[in-house]
């Protein structure tokens, strides 16, 4: 089984990009990023066309997130649990149905910029509670993957350039504490269970000449429960379609696993 993770910055601003991607490449899982779409006016038929059972969890103009699988998907959940006052679509989840059955969480973690700072305060207090959602996967045994735009630079060789993001949100040390909270319960970072390699990003920002500077950082990740890292075979991302007409500031990161 192919998955992968995209950013996409803009569902109606990509779908002609995402549609020939999806033709091309065909994952079987794609887990989307920022849509800046409501569920009501996301470009459903152009992609269920293509063969895909699509769920969204959309906000108009902001965040946004969605799974698309050529499998069924059961058991759909929006939002992060923990605070039923946050509104901000960045979490959905649900089971792929294949010959065995794959939990699937897409999400979009927030920037936290400024910091410090409410934006930031809400970052973290929302890395905790994906903390808390991640322990009930691994108590319940289960297969599977938290997939998406984290907004966390894990270490610096994950930058370019890490000197210039020392003051940032995505590379505070109390921002990668979180992160390797997570890790820590048990979980697996696909990429780097694959290759330590530095030099491999999935961001690069459309200023400053950025992508022609391969000015870039990594903050996309895939991570794995134990039962689902037993079967990872590969891990990779897709550096060319930043090359692409109009495309997004990220790029797509897969992960095969055999299921």
């Amino acid at each position: 089984m192919k998955i992968a993770s995209w950013n996409i910055n803009g569902i109606k601003a990509r779908l002609p990009l995402l549609l020939e991607w999806l033709s091309d490449e065909a994952p079987d899982v794609a887990l989307l990023q920022e849509l800046k779409s409501s569920d009501e006016t996301f470009p459903r038929e152009p992609i269920e066309d293509l063969g895909y059972n699509l769920e969204t969890h959309g906000q108009k103009g902001f965040n946004g997130v969605a799974i698309l699988s050529k499998l069924p998907l059961e058991d759909v959940r929006r939002g992060l649990p923990g605070d039923p006052e946050d509104h901000q679509a960045r979490w959905i989840e649900a089971t792929v149905v294949g010959e065995r059955a794959l939990r699937v969480c897409c999400l979009y973690a927030p920037n936290g910029n400024p910091a410090p700072g409410p934006k930031y305060d809400y970052k973290l207090a929302w890395m905790d509670r994906l903390k808390a959602h991640a322990r009930a996967f691994l108590k319940g045994e289960e297969t599977a993957l938290m997939g998406g735009d984290w907004n966390v630079i894990p270490e610096p060789k994950d930058a370019a350039n890490p000197q210039l993001w020392v003051k940032d949100a995505l590379f505070l040390p109390e921002t990668r504490a979180k992160f390797r909270e997570i890790l820590n319960l048990g979980y697996t970072d696909a990429l780097r269970a694959i290759t330590d390699a530095p030099g491999i990003y999935t961001f690069w920002d459309y200023q400053a000449g950025a992508w022609r500077r391969n000015n870039g950082i990594r903050i996309d990740h895939h991570l794995l429960t134990p039962q689902c890292a037993d079967r990872l075979l590969d891990c990779r991302v897709e550096k060319e379609m930043r090359a692409r007409e109009k495309p997004s500031d990220h790029v797509p990161i897969w992960v095969e696993l055999d299921l």
